[in-house]
């Protein structure tokens, strides 16, 4: 006797419902396929797929032109930046140039000063020593003067005084 476990099992099904390949499957794909086109055909949404692609497809040529202008800009300014180190080290150089020709200068002109000063400096010693040679020497007669005053006052006698007096007015008689 066989079991009746055996005999349900042995059974072959139906073509149309054969396990794994289902009739009913395939009539809801058809189904699901026809409402999709019958839904896009009515919406139009054919349409709508197209005017978005070429709206993405522009978009990415915008992208890829502003991308294009981003990088140009971009190495233009790394070319000017790369100018400017150029232009830096350029004045870096110009200025220690003139910061030593300026130093030069002003040693020479700061040695020409010293020199003009040094020799004004020795005019007026000299000029100084002049004055006080011209000094000296007035004083120097002053003294001879006044020393002589004080001894012909205190060695001369009243005769010999009035021979002097008369030596001189004779003197001044003759030359007339």
């Amino acid at each position: 006797m066989i079991p009746a476990l055996f005999i349900i099992a042995s059974e072959t099904p139906k073509w149309w419902d054969y396990p794994g390949a289902e009739l009913w499957k395939f009539f809801n794909l058809a189904l699901f396929v026809a409402l999709l086109v019958w839904v896009m055909l009515r919406f139009n949404i054919g349409n709508a797929f197209k005017t978005r692609g070429e709206s993405i497809r522009n978009e990415l040529e915008k992208a890829r032109a502003e991308r294009d202008a981003a990088l140009q800009k971009l190495k233009e300014i790394e070319e000017r930046i790369a100018g400017m180190n150029d232009q830096l080290t350029s004045i870096k150089e110009r200025s220690r140039i003139e910061a030593e020709e300026e130093h030069q200068r002003i040693a020479q002109s700061t040695q020409e000063e010293i020199s003009k000063l040094s020799t004004q400096a020795q005019r007026e010693i000299e000029h100084a020593a002049k004055a006080a040679k011209n000094d000296l020497r007035q004083f120097a007669a002053e003294q001879s003067v006044r020393m002589a005053e004080e001894l012909i006052k205190r060695d001369i006698r009243p005769e010999d005084d009035a021979r002097l007096m008369n030596r001189s007015v004779e003197q001044m008689g003759a030359t007339q």
